[in-house]
């Protein structure tokens, strides 16, 4: 018997390595772990998406990369990895919403949408001729005026948070929000957590490169800032 070399199991996400893992899987999220960080919350008012954009060079137009995403009126998407991954997941997320709108009367629930993502993600680890994507999502919106926060990996497996991160800084948001972040938390308050958590992450946060988006449990909207409104956010939170 030829003995097989460890990185055999990498050239195709069908086959398991010995110790059991899926090795493409696995490198997905370490193209995650290179993103820029997000951060999402639930708040007593709703939800917070806040996420940092790196612009490497003064030509580009900073307003051209997105890094908050809406789907429907009570729901946002953020995400680190590829970002042009990410773009293809909303893509069918905001099909999968406006279907459900029709077929039903009614809006799309949190965590129907993100399990349905989650099952898009999942697929794409099962069947050759195509990778996984590499890119992992926070999913935030309202519904039953309850606010519901979801991680998504590359993987498909879907967790709920009260307060997470993606991206390169993941660790370190996540510690300081388990010493920081409380359940109910104002919306004031939590946008300057946020900010916080992402200056951590990030360093000396500039209002061009940051993109905040809450989404309201009165309303059940999304409101997302522009550059006036995150400098002024910026500069409260550094008081």
């Amino acid at each position: 018997m030829y003995p097989v070399s460890p990185t055999a199991y990498d050239r195709a996400i069908t086959v398991f390595s010995p110790d059991g893992r899926l090795l493409q899987a696995e490198y997905a999220k370490e193209t995650v772990k290179r993103g820029t960080t997000a951060v999402g919350l639930v708040t007593g008012d709703g939800v917070i998406l806040a996420a940092y954009k790196n612009i490497t060079s003064p030509l580009i137009v900073s307003e051209s990369m997105e890094k908050i995403f809406t789907v429907d009126q009570h729901i946002a998407i953020t995400a680190s990895g590829l970002v042009a991954d990410a773009r293809k997941l909303v893509e069918s997320a905001r099909v999968k919403a406006q279907t459900h709108r029709i077929t039903y009367g009614e809006a799309v629930g949190v965590e129907v949408l993100s399990k349905a993502l989650g099952d898009m993600m999942q697929m794409y680890t099962q069947y050759g001729g195509a990778r996984p994507f590499g890119v992992a999502l926070l999913v935030g919106g309202v519904d039953d005026s309850e606010g519901h926060l979801f991680e998504v990996e590359p993987s498909g497996a879907l967790t709920e948070y009260r307060a997470g991160a993606v991206g390169a800084g993941k660790k370190k948001v996540e510690e300081y929000f388990e010493k920081h972040y409380k359940p109910g938390i104002k919306q004031d308050d939590g946008i300057e957590l946020a900010l916080k958590a992402l200056e951590l992450a990030e360093g000396k946060l500039d209002e061009q490169l940051v993109n905040i988006c809450i989404i309201s449990k009165t309303t059940k909207e999304y409101k997302m800032y522009g550059s006036g409104e995150v400098k002024k956010e910026i500069t409260r939170t550094s008081k």
